[in-house]
């Protein structure tokens, strides 16, 4: 089967009050795949709140920052650059940026999906292919 580049620039970002997400491949942009991935960055004191992917397995992968992570409601622990989290499909969990500069994570679902439930949030705003997201301070 062919590879298919994606090329971030041609792709819608979706930006949150907490931050903002690239879906890099996703049932939108590629023609279905087995899994999902996300380009996050959560911006400095700001976090996904308590939450779970109920059909998808999720894996975190930290680029840069420093965050503090949650997994299926145990204790809270420290993340940072090279480092991956794998949260089991219904677990619940959170992140939260807990550093000075934006925490940037690529997150994977498997099965791909579980990025549709974000369209749903009441500060999901889509930014056009090609258009630079603003980050702003709370």
């Amino acid at each position: 089967m062919p590879s298919k580049l994606i090329d971030p620039a041609a792709l819608p970002t979706m930006s949150f009050d907490w931050g903002l997400i690239k879906p890099l491949v996703a049932n939108e942009n590629t023609d279905g795949p087995e899994l999902s991935l996300m380009h996050v960055v959560l911006l400095p004191g700001e976090g996904h709140e308590r939450h779970n992917h109920p059909d998808s397995d999720e894996i975190l992968y930290i680029l840069s920052g420093r965050g503090e992570q949650m997994v299926d409601d145990a204790d809270t622990f420290g993340v940072g650059p090279g480092q991956a989290v794998f949260i089991p499909k219904g677990a619940f969990h959170s992140t939260v940026n807990v550093g000075w500069e934006p925490l940037v994570l690529l997150a994977i679902y498997a099965p791909a999906g579980a990025e549709e439930a974000l369209k749903g949030l009441p500060d999901h705003r889509e930014i056009g292919p090609g258009e630079a997201p603003r980050l702003v301070r709370g």
